[in-house]
């Protein structure tokens, strides 16, 4: 039996559009800064890339800078909500924000 896009639950799909970036970040945690890369941001989350293992819950801030003089840069209170790992020992994490400044 195949299944088309338009037989997928509708809680499968995603409310809110992610933009896919490949931009760099930093990600503060328990007072100690790590760089990051921000694979994707929409308005409630985000997905970043780091070498610093983290737990689901976590509080942190990530920084993601201009690259543009004439435009401020991103700051983000976020929770970690999941948690991958992949082939080279690389976290990926799921984050959900709490607050934009």
């Amino acid at each position: 039996m195949r299944v088309s896009l338009d037989d997928r639950n509708y809680s499968e799909k995603r409310d809110f559009i992610r933009m896919q970036l490949q931009t760099r970040a930093i990600l503060e945690h328990a007072g100690r800064q790590y760089p990051a890369l921000c694979l994707d941001l929409s308005s409630s989350g985000m997905q970043l890339e780091v070498e610093v293992a983290l737990a689901v819950g976590d509080r942190v801030r990530v920084l993601i800078p201009s690259e543009h003089s004439a435009l401020s840069g991103l700051e983000a209170e976020a929770e970690v909500v999941r948690i991958g790992r992949n082939a080279e020992g690389v976290h990926s994490l799921g984050l959900a924000i709490i607050d934009l400044r």
